[in-house]
């Protein structure tokens, strides 16, 4: 969340990043007059307090503290209703768009940064990954939807060896740039994926909660890294801290996404590893920069032909301040698709989450959190099978990946 300082002190400004994400910018008179009214309120049931509290010290019988009982009956109440509005409204506005992203109002208006490698040209007609998966029996989506569902699939032989293998080589680079590897828990509290921004309700619902409950599978390793230092206060010489997290992804994918959701790009549940940094304020660009980074050289390192395109203001969503995607060219729909993403979400989450450091003034701030893809089980392989299928229906592996799958190609059982 932000604020409310900084919006008190900077209300257009704010209204003016509110407007330019394309969010409800009547939410910051709504949370300002809720929030006047629940400052004037709470003075008032202090000072009640304050003399209810003088007048047991006296022992005294007397007609005000009976008063200040029955006023204080009637001003708690609305005190808590208003501060539970004002908490939900205050949770609705977004985070600010940084100064850097380019404002436009959807993903036509993302900005193309730079490509590498060309486009791969067969001599034969490509086939896309469902097809080749099918053909080499290592993917398998009818089965899925017998036992689970639509979106839900098996994967089978080298499917399962070219997962473990890309899991494997992604971690062994991470962990030699210093990122410690987790494996995290697939089920966090609701504190938790509500505070890193992914809702279990709405038109484009993320999460699947478990009935009974307060927890929801989750979306991605983000949340648990997110929650696993919440309320705490990290010594600054600690940081940064660097995480590189495994876990299942479970996303209900709620709404309409066009013509790309057939077959791995767009499923219920897959695994995923995510890189994740807490830092000072002033070190998040730069740590920003070297999540991007990172997330070229897997690619470069998978030799797979992908651009990078930052997210103008209106496609950011409401978490982050600034984020750049990478996205892989597909030979199977001849076009260039989301593979990774990686966001700066300043203070937001850690706001949200309560998450701070102590400076060497003894004074605490709130960290700056960043998160990033570095490899999607439901997205990658999609790029390797459609940009290393042979004309004879065999796959050739990346070299980088050989070395864990024991083989260089992957051919029909």
């Amino acid at each position: 969340m932000l604020d409310i300082n900084f919006i008190r002190e900077h209300k257009d400004l704010v209204k003016k990043g509110v407007e330019s994400k394309g969010f409800d910018i009547t939410l910051i008179d709504k949370v300002l007059d809720l929030d006047e009214k629940r400052r004037k309120l709470l003075l008032e049931v202090e000072g009640l307090r304050a003399r209810r509290n003088r007048i047991a010290e006296e022992k005294k019988p007397s007609d005000e503290g009976k008063k200040i009982k029955e006023e204080l009956k009637d001003k708690e109440p609305k005190l808590e209703e208003i501060q539970e509005e004002y908490k939900e409204i205050l949770f609705r506005i977004p985070n600010l768009p940084s100064k850097k992203s380019p404002v436009g109002r959807s993903d036509k208006e993302n900005a193309e940064i730079r490509t590498w490698g060309e486009p791969k040209k067969f001599s034969f007609k490509a086939k896309d990954h469902l097809e080749i998966g099918k053909n080499l029996k290592i993917l398998d989506f009818e089965t899925g939807a017998k036992v689970t569902g639509s979106q839900f699939f098996f994967l089978y032989g080298d499917g399962v060896l070219l997962e473990l293998a890309l899991t494997n080589f992604v971690l062994d680079k991470l962990a030699k740039k210093g990122y410690l590897p987790v494996m995290t828990p697939d089920l966090a509290k609701s504190r938790y994926y509500l505070g890193t921004g992914y809702s279990p309700k709405g038109q484009e619902a993320q999460t699947y909660t478990i009935d009974g409950t307060d927890l929801g599978l989750i979306a991605t390793a983000e949340v648990t890294l997110a929650g696993a230092h919440s309320d705490e206060i990290i010594p600054e010489e600690k940081l940064p801290l660097k995480y590189v997290g495994y876990s299942h992804c479970f996303r209900q994918e709620a709404g309409a996404y066009g013509k790309y959701s057939k077959g791995l790009y767009r499923v219920h549940q897959f695994t995923k590893t995510e890189m994740f940094i807490y830092c000072k304020p002033e070190d998040s660009e730069k740590f920003h920069e070297e999540i991007l980074s990172l997330e070229e050289e897997i690619f470069q390192d998978l030799e797979i032909p992908y651009r990078v395109v930052e997210m103008c203001t209106g496609d950011l969503g409401a978490m982050a301040a600034r984020k750049f995607d990478i996205e892989a060219w597909m030979p199977g729909r001849q076009d260039y698709g989301e593979v990774t993403s990686t966001s700066n979400v300043t203070d937001y989450q850690a706001r949200n989450l309560n998450i701070r450091f102590r400076n060497d003034a003894g004074e605490t701030e709130y960290v700056h959190m960043l998160n990033g893809t570095a490899v999607v089980m439901s997205r990658v392989p999609v790029a390797i099978l459609e940009n290393y299928q042979q004309e004879d229906g065999s796959v050739k592996i990346p070299e980088v990946l050989q070395k864990w799958m024991g083989k260089e190609k992957i051919s029909a059982r």
